[in-house]
C-alpha cells in the first residue's frame, strides 16, 4: 500500500477534492481506500438504532453487518485517540490511502490550499508536503496544480504517495 495525505485549512476544498480524485484514480485501476479525520464529535450511527443502543449501554466496540456493507465502531472510552499509523493497519490492502487531514503528522502531503479562505500557507512549516493543489502558485516553487486539474493532482498523488508503513 502507499499513503499520501491531503492536508489544508478547513474551507480549502479537500473534500470536494478527494470526490473528484478518487473516481479519477479508480479509472487508472487503482483501488482507493480513505481515512478522515474529524476535530470534532461525530457519530455515523443515529439513535432509535440497535447499533446507537449497544453503544449507548456501554459496548466497547459495535460490528453491523448488511448484504451491502459492514461498518465497525469503537468507543475510545477515555483512552487516547489511535495514531495515523494504528488506523491504516485497520484497513484492508489497497493500492493506495488517501488521507484528509491529520496535517500534523509526517506522512507525505499534498496541500491544499484556496486563496480567498485567507489563511497562511502550511508549506514550507511542514517538510511532508510534497506537492501543492491550490488556486495560486506556491511559495517555495514545490510542484503544483490547479484546485480543478483532477489529471494534474492524481500525477503528484501517484508520484508522492509513498509505501506503507512510512
Amino acid at each position: 500500500m502507499r499513503v499520501i495525505g491531503l492536508a489544508g485549512w478547513s474551507g480549502a476544498g479537500k473534500t470536494t477534492l478527494l470526490a473528484a480524485l478518487i473516481p479519477w484514480l479508480r479509472g487508472q485501476g487503482l483501488t482507493v481506500s480513505t481515512i478522515k479525520h474529524a476535530h470534532h464529535a461525530f457519530d455515523v450511527d443515529r439513535p432509535g438504532k440497535d447499533s446507537h443502543t449497544h453503544r449507548q449501554a456501554g459496548a466497547s466496540q459495535v460490528l453491523v453487518s448488511s448484504a451491502l456493507r459492514w461498518a465497525l465502531m469503537t468507543e475510545l472510552r477515555d483512552a487516547p485517540e489511535p495514531e495515523l499509523a494504528a488506523l491504516i493497519a485497520h484497513l484492508d490492502p489497497v493500492d493506495l490511502v488517501l488521507v484528509e487531514g491529520f496535517k500534523r503528522d509526517t506522512h507525505p502531503k499534498i496541500e491544499v490550499h484556496r486563496s480567498a479562505n485567507g489563511k497562511p500557507w502550511l508549506h514550507p512549516e511542514d517538510p511532508a508536503i510534497r506537492a501543492v493543489a491550490s488556486d495560486a502558485p506556491p511559495p517555495g516553487g514545490l510542484p503544483h496544480a490547479g484546485l480543478d486539474d483532477i489529471p494534474g493532482i492524481g500525477a503528484l498523488v501517484l508520484a508522492h504517495a509513498a509505501p506503507w508503513p512510512g
